[in-house]
């Protein structure tokens, strides 16, 4: 594996005890009680060894999709695991900046990589043509770019894989940039319950693609991977209550992401514009030492310098409620001129 960027760092890495968390991009005060509750009861079935197929119909019906267009994985991780098992690329290509699992499975199965480093405003840009396997995250971690479906679409090839990650698609009200229900030859999608819902713990997530293709990612699974809580989570969270759960709090996410984008550029820092997930990637000079000194005052934000594309004047920002982020941003304030 490649050591220019340390691929395995996460935003975990970044918390710990006393820390205000900016770092993680899971939702404050997750699982709901009503989830909670039947992840309590579902420990009554433990003895049993877990069936996926009512979360897998409930997950097809959620997005228009077959029974057997869906696999249940523990968590998008996962799913890229699997991916890079079953997959035999010649040329595989990860657009970054993005979440660093994708590039760092395919290595790890041993795929050389191949990096399209988007800069400016991060849009999507053109791929090698001869790419036969293309990884993207659509809104993007962690730019919190949203592109275009019609974009991410075209670059689907014959031949091609083209793997969409849309972890944090239920940040955008309505998903209208979705790709998951949509029958597209060579597409997958790859979703995650853990942001939004709280179960990063737990480890829900799914992907969605062709029959073929995922009946290969089965066959490559471990037998029983997806617990019974993850299952019933999953069944949970694709719910009609669940969705118009999510659907309510992006838009309340998308009043605070902007206050705090406001604030932000109102400190002279560059913010990646028309954010839309529940993150904020802003230009920082000298990040690493602002990082620490936000540390020392109590705030754990997600260094930048991981993420291939980026560097160490980049920081991740999670966008949290509003006294949160405006005591944040008065530490940061001061972080950045000191007395």
């Amino acid at each position: 594996m490649r050591t220019d960027v340390d691929l395995r760092h996460h935003g975990d890495a970044e918390v710990g005890p006393g820390l205000v968390d900016l770092a993680v991009n899971v939702r404050p005060g997750t699982p709901p009680p009503w989830l909670a509750a039947l992840l309590r009861d579902s420990v009554g079935d433990l003895a049993a060894y877990p069936d996926a197929s009512r979360a897998r119909e409930a997950v097809a019906r959620r997005h228009g999709r077959a029974g057997d267009e869906v696999l249940l994985t523990a968590g998008a991780a996962e799913a890229f695991v699997l991916l890079a098992r079953v997959l035999t690329p010649r040329r595989a290509v990860v657009v970054h900046p993005q979440f660093t699992e994708p590039e760092s499975a395919l290595r790890g199965a041993g795929h050389e990589v191949e990096r399209v480093v988007l800069d400016g405003d991060f849009r999507l840009g053109p791929v090698p043509e001869d790419a036969d396997l293309v990884m993207v995250g659509n809104p993007t971690n962690p730019t919190s770019v949203l592109h275009p479906a019609e974009a991410v679409a075209a670059l689907a090839r014959p031949g091609r894989v083209l793997v969409v990650d849309e972890a944090f698609m239920d940040c955008v009200p309505g998903e209208t940039e979705s790709l998951a229900g949509r029958r597209l030859p060579g597409v997958v999608v790859v979703r995650s319950l853990t942001k939004t819902w709280g179960l990063a713990g737990l480890r829900a997530g799914y992907v969605l693609g062709e029959p073929w293709l995922l009946e290969r990612l089965a066959e490559a699974q471990p037998l029983w991977s997806v617990s019974t809580p993850a299952l019933v989570a999953a069944e949970a969270c694709v719910s009609p209550r669940a969705l118009a759960e999510a659907d309510a709090w992006a838009r309340e996410l998308a009043v605070d992401r902007e206050r705090l984008a406001t604030a932000l550029r109102g400190l002279g820092l560059r913010v990646v514009p028309e954010a839309r997930a529940s993150f904020l990637c802003v230009h920082v000079p000298d990040g690493l030492a602002v990082r620490e000194t936000l540390r020392s005052r109590g705030y754990a934000v997600r260094r930048g310098d991981t993420f291939p594309g980026l560097g160490p004047d980049w920081l991740r920002v999670a966008v949290r409620d509003e006294a949160t982020n405006t005591a944040f941003v008065s530490e940061l304030t001061r972080a950045l001129r000191p007395a």
